[in-house]
Parts: structure tokens; C-alpha cells; sequence
């Protein structure tokens, strides 16, 4: 079984995230896809806008029409502070050693890979797969060539995926939310309908 973790704040969870969702499911040949949104954002100490409720809220909305795309809690309910490897570990046990764990990250988060906790025990625990977008510079692992190790770069190497260029903010939606600006082409309509029913992002 391949099974992608997609994790990140989703605040709020847009097109963008659901289109580079997509096109990794089929370029992986994925089984199935679970979103993760994190309690706080990653590598920073600053909570999201939306509470976790309300972005688990949403990406369950943005993903219930998709076939196997669905929505995890796990990082939401576990106590700070909450490592990739002790999610990538967990679900592991759920679904079997057998089963191959990709992790998606963006490529804006690649050079602070070497602070990520434990990063060699998470490269050697899954597929961290890095996603670039389309027309830009692919990422250059063996600066950290030293840090992580020969087998280790070779490994971020093969895992790399180039996605559709998507140029969409999840701050640029908020501030346009705040502003009443329209965002239909940014949001999935049901997502927009649920943030106006809770009065999320001063919309």
C-alpha cells in the first residue's frame, strides 16, 4: 500500500492545495491520501488564524467528494510539541510496516530540513517528497550532503515532484476575506460557504 501524509496549517485549505494533492496522488500511484493539518505551523511559533476545528472542518469539506482523500485529527489532539516522525511512526502502526509512507512538503521548506527533529531517522522512516512547481529550480540536496549522509540525499533525489504552478497564498486569501473581496476561484464554493457561516477570517 502507498499512502501520502499531507500536512500543513490549511488556513484556510484553497484549490492549490487540493490541485498539487491531487496530481501527487497520481504521480505516486497512491492508495490513499490523508490531510494532517498541524496545530501550529510548522518550524514556527505562531498558531493559526482558524482554530483547529474549524480547519479540520474544512479540509474534510474540501476532501469528501475526492476518493480517498480524507482527513486526520492526529496532530491536532497531541500534546505540544508534535514531530513529523512521531505522526509518520503512528501511522505506521496503524497501517503496517508494509506500507510505504510518503510525506509532501514544499520546496520552500527544504533548507530547514537539517533542523527538523530527528530528520534522518524521518528520511529513513518514509519517502519525504519534496514538491516544486513547474518552471522553477528543482532542489539541491547535497548541500546537505555532510549533514544527512550519501543514501539519505539519494533518497530526497528520487521522491521529487514537480507540480502544476500554482500561485495561491492561504495569507493572500485571508486578507482578501477581511477585505470582502471575492475568492471563488481561490476556494472550493463549500469552503467559502462554511467560512461565512462561522465568520472566519473578519469575512
Amino acid at each position: 500500500m502507498k499512502l501520502i501524509l499531507f500536512g500543513g496549517t490549511f488556513d484556510p485549505v484553497h484549490r492549490g492545495h487540493i490541485q498539487v494533492a491531487r496530481y501527487s496522488f497520481e504521480k505516486i500511484c497512491a492508495d490513499k491520501l490523508i490531510f494532517v493539518p498541524a496545530k501550529r505551523s510548522p518550524h514556527k511559533g505562531n498558531f493559526p488564524v482558524a482554530s483547529g476545528e474549524h480547519r479540520l472542518n474544512m479540509l474534510s469539506i474540501a476532501a469528501e467528494s475526492i476518493d480517498n482523500f480524507v482527513v486526520s485529527d492526529l496532530e491536532l489532539e497531541r500534546p505540544d510539541p508534535s514531530y513529523t516522525i512521531d505522526t509518520v511512526t503512528a501511522f505506521k502502526e496503524k497501517y503496517g510496516k508494509e506500507t510505504q509512507i510518503f510525506w509532501l512538503i514544499g520546496a520552500d521548506t527544504v533548507e530547514d530540513l537539517p533542523k527538523w527533529h530527528r530528520i534522518k531517522d524521518l528520511i529513513d522512516a518514509c519517502n519525504l517528497s519534496v514538491m516544486y512547481r513547474a518552471g522553477f529550480k528543482k532542489p539541491d540536496f547535497t548541500v546537505f550532503r555532510e549533514h544527512l549522509g550519501e543514501n539519505r540525499i539519494d533518497k530526497l533525489g528520487k521522491h521529487v515532484i514537480s507540480t502544476p504552478l500554482v500561485d495561491i497564498s492561504s495569507t493572500e486569501i485571508r486578507e482578501k476575506l477581511s477585505r470582502g473581496v471575492d475568492v471563488c476561484d481561490l476556494l472550493e464554493s463549500d469552503v467559502i460557504r462554511y467560512i461565512r457561516q462561522n465568520n472566519l477570517y473578519g469575512s
